[in-house]
């Protein structure tokens, strides 16, 4: 799809061969892991990350001078704080806790930082239709550089949504829609913002996934994840998927596996994980 914008413990001498294998099995869990999370996965997680949880900004200082900001607030939990230092190391910006304690952000506003931003959103464009405009908008305002532009465009930014909406809307009458070649980091960053790992006491576990006004981005996830459930829509624009059937539970916990989530939803999904093997 051509999307827009861009423990046991033994007795004798077995306890010390027991422990060397246990000591090995986590060592080559952490290298596997460390495998898997290199610069560019992180890129494509963050993403997603911030297709689900990140705001694109564009403000103004007095009416001035333009002043550019990207954002992602998550819940100030340990887990939270170490992923967005990840994202920093990688990706730019800073990490600060916020709301008398209660979240934790990124945050980029430095001009040439976000320049090159620019440039990783070329490599892994972003798939949701609000953050598209708000790039666009920003993308613009940074060429344009004036004040008097932004202030006569800013009630307008949305305008593109349903153009970039109904132009994906193609892909649904094909038997097999296209999946772009980053969308494996990409879904872990999105699950890491809208997925949910619900646990039953009748056994009844699911996963389930949604988005406000992007049908074509759910299909997409159903098309991956290699399921027939018929995507729902409960209420007013939003549209999700909501996952019962063990095998394809399973296809969720091996992605998962390959392309692991990295803040507190990995938690969520160790704990649940538990339940469905």
């Amino acid at each position: 799809m051509n999307f827009l914008g861009y423990s046991i413990l033994f007795i004798g001498t077995l306890t010390v061969v027991h422990s060397e294998k246990i000591l090995d099995n986590n060592n080559n869990i952490k290298c596997n892991l460390e495998n898997k999370i290199n610069n560019e996965y992180i890129k494509m997680f963050w993403v997603g990350l911030m297709d689900g949880d990140g705001s694109i900004q564009v403000n103004h200082w007095r009416k001035l001078s333009l002043q550019y900001r990207l954002v992602i607030k998550l819940s100030n939990l340990i887990s939270n704080y170490k992923m967005l230092i990840k994202v920093a190391e990688v990706i730019g910006g800073t990490v600060k806790i916020t709301g008398k304690g209660k979240d934790v952000i990124w945050v980029v506003n430095d001009r040439q930082t976000i320049l090159n931003i620019i440039k990783i959103f070329e490599t892994y464009p972003l798939l949701t239709s609000k953050k598209i405009c708000q790039l666009n908008f920003l993308r613009n305002c940074i060429l344009k550089n004036s004040v008097d532009w932004y202030l006569s465009n800013r009630n307008n930014k949305y305008d593109d949504q349903i153009f970039i909406i109904n132009s994906n809307m193609f892909g649904l009458d094909k038997s097999v829609l296209d999946i772009p070649d980053y969308f494996h980091g990409w879904l872990s960053g999105f699950i890491e913002a809208e997925g949910c790992f619900s646990i039953r006491k009748s056994n009844n576990h699911s996963f389930s996934i949604g988005q406000n006004n992007d049908i074509y981005l759910i299909n997409i996830i159903k098309e991956y994840i290699k399921t027939t459930n018929i995507v729902r829509n409960p209420k007013g624009n939003f549209y999700s998927l909501e996952i019962y059937k063990k095998e394809t539970l399973k296809f969720i916990i091996n992605h998962i596996k390959n392309n692991p989530l990295l803040g507190e939803k990995s938690e969520s999904f160790h704990k649940w994980e538990k339940h469905i093997i």
